[in-house]
C-alpha cells in the first residue's frame, strides 16, 4: 500500500497536517491519567496495576518502532499510518469489550499491547516522509508532527472527562468512552492515510521542475550498519537521559507540587495541581516545535547542550529552592518539560545528520527503545526514592532531593555522550550508485573489439 506520488506543483505544507491527524491521535496515551481513578474504582485496581495498560503501551511504542522501522521505509507512510489506525483503534475496542465484560487482562492486552504496536508505528510512520519534504528544515518539520503527540493530551483529557462524566465512571461508562475513542480516531486517522504524499524527483525543493533533483548528499548509512556505530548508541543515551529526567517529572507532577508546598503557608489545591499538570503538557508540546527549529538555526549538538546541561541547572535550581517559591518550581518544570519535548523532535533532524535520509526512519525507530527504557526508569527512580524517603519518616520536598541528585547526574552523563558524538566513519557509508551512462561506457570499454 504505497501512497501516491505528489505531482510537480503540490504544496509540501499539506504532509505535516496529515502527519498531525495521527499524532494527535495517539497522543491520547498521555492522556491515560484520566481513566486510572474510574478503572481502580470500578474494577477494583490498585495504582500499579491501573498503570499497566499505559507502562505496556510505551515498551510496545519502542519494541514496535524497532521492529517495525524497516517495514516502515520499505512500504513507505500510507502502509505505516494504515498499520497505526487498524491497531490503535483496535485497542480501544478490545478495552471496551474489557471494560463492559470487566475482564481487566483484555484492557492491558488491548490498550498496552495492540494500541501500543499502532503507536510505535504511528509514531514514525511521516517521519522519513517530513525529511525528504523538507530538506532545508528538517527540524522545524518533524516537531510540527512530533508536537501533535505531545498536544493530544490536551484535546484527550478534557474530552475524556466530559464523557466520562457524561455516560458514568462504572465500567458501563468506561466501555462507552473507549468504543467512542476507538471510532472517532479512527475516523480522524483516515484523513493522514488520504492526505499523505511521497516527493516525486519533480516535486522536490529545489527540483525546478526539472527532470531529476540533486541526489541527497552528506553521507548514507543503513539502518544495519547505523546500529554498529558508536553514534547510534552515543545517541540512544542521549536520548534516554533525557526522556528519563523529563518523564520522573511528568508521570509524578500533581502529587509532586502538592507535596513540595504541603509544609508551607499556601499549600497547592488539587485544581491547582491539575492546572500545573496542563502546563507541563502545553510546554511539552511548545517545545517539540520551537526547540526542533531553533535547532535547524544553531545545530542539533548546540540544541542538545540546552536541553542536558541547561536541565540539569533547572533541576539543581529546583532541588535547593523550590520548595521557597512556586513560581521558581514551575518555570524550571516548564523549562525542563520543554526540553523533554524538544528532544524528542529534534532527534530525528539529528540522526539525518548523522546518517542521511537514506533509512532514517528504521534508524528513528531502532532509537525509540531508548524511550521504553526511559518510560520505566523515570518513574521508577522517582516513585521508589519517594517511597523510601517516606517509609524513612521524610516529608514534604525531602521525598524528592535524592531523586533529583539522580537525574542531574543522568542529565550529565547524556551531556557528555552528546559531546563524544562525532561524523560516521566512511566504512559505515551506504556506497554511491554509479551513473548508467558511465556503467554503460565501462561495460563498453571492456567488451572485446
Amino acid at each position: 500500500m504505497r501512497p501516491p506520488v505528489a505531482p510537480p506543483g503540490w504544496s509540501r505544507w499539506l504532509v505535516p497536517p496529515a502527519a498531525l491527524s495521527v499524532h494527535l491521535s495517539i497522543g491520547q496515551a498521555y492522556a491515560w491519567s484520566v481513566f486510572k481513578p474510574h478503572l481502580e474504582s470500578a474494577l477494583h485496581l490498585s495504582g500499579t496495576q491501573s498503570a499497566l495498560p499505559f507502562q505496556l503501551g510505551i515498551v510496545m511504542l519502542g519494541l514496535s518502532a524497532a521492529f517495525g522501522g524497516t517495514l516502515v521505509e520499505r512500504n513507505g507512510p500510507r502502509w505505516a499510518m494504515t498499520v497505526a489506525l487498524v491497531c490503535f483503534s483496535s485497542g480501544f475496542l478490545l478495552s471496551a469489550l474489557g471494560a463492559v465484560t470487566e475482564q481487566y487482562w483484555l484492557i492491558v492486552f488491548g490498550y498496552g499491547f495492540v494500541g501500543g504496536i499502532g503507536l510505535g508505528i504511528g509514531y514514525i510512520s511521516p517521519v522519513s516522509t517530513l525529511i525528504k519534504w523538507f530538506p532545508d528544515r528538517p527540524g522545524m518539520a518533524t516537531g510540527i508532527a512530533i508536537m501533535g503527540f505531545g498536544g493530544g493530551a490536551l484535546i484527550a483529557s478534557p474530552w475524556s472527562a466530559q464523557m466520562l462524566d457524561s455516560f458514568g465512571a462504572d465500567s458501563g461508562g468506561i466501555a462507552l468512552a473507549f468504543l467512542v475513542h476507538g471510532l472517532v480516531y479512527a475516523v480522524f486517522m483516515t484523513l493522514g492515510v488520504l492526505l499523505v504524499r511521497v516527493p516525486s524527483k519533480e516535486s522536490l525543493p529545489g527540483a525546478r521542475g526539472t527532470a531529476q533533483a540533486a541526489p541527497p548528499t552528506g553521507p548514507q548509512v543503513s539502518a544495519k550498519q547505523a546500529i554498529r556505530t558508536p553514534q547510534f548508541w552515543l545517541l540512544w543515551l542521549v536520548l534516554c537521559m533525557n526522556v528519563t529526567a523529563g518523564i520522573g517529572i511528568l508521570e509524578k507532577a500533581a502529587p509532586m507540587i502538592t507535596d513540595f508546598f504541603a509544609d508551607t503557608g499556601t499549600p497547592v489545591t488539587v485544581s491547582a495541581a491539575a492546572g500545573f499538570v496542563a502546563l507541563l503538557s502545553a510546554a511539552n508540546m511548545a517545545g517539540r516545535i520551537g526547540w526542533s527549529s531553533t535547532s535547524d538555526l544553531i545545530g542539533r549538538k548546540n540544541v542538545y547542550r540546552l536541553y542536558l546541561g541547561v536541565g540539569a541547572l533547572m533541576y539543581l535550581l529546583i532541588a535547593l529552592y523550590g520548595d521557597s517559591s512556586k513560581p521558581l518550581f514551575v518555570i524550571c518544570a516548564l523549562v525542563i518539560l520543554s526540553f523533554y519535548g524538544g528532544g524528542f523532535a529534534t532527534v530525528p533532524a539529528y540522526l539525518k545528520d548523522l546518517f542521511g535520509t537514506y533509512q532514517v526512519g528504521a534508524i528513528h525507530g531502532r532509537l525509540l527503545t531508548a524511550w521504553s527504557t526511559a518510560g520505566v526508569l523515570g518513574p521508577l527512580i522517582v516513585n521508589w526514592v519517594a517511597d523510601s524517603q517516606k517509609d524513612a519518616g521524610k516529608h514534604g520536598s525531602s521525598l524528592y532531593g535524592l531523586s533529583f541528585t539522580i537525574m542531574i547526574g543522568l542529565l550529565a552523563v547524556g551531556f557528555v555522550a552528546n559531546e563524544l558524538v562525532r561524523p560516521v566513519h566512511a566504512r559505515h557509508h551506504v556506497p554511491a550508485p554509479r551513473e548508467s551512462s558511465d556503467d554503460t561506457a565501462d561495460r563498453d570499454h571492456q567488451q572485446p573489439a
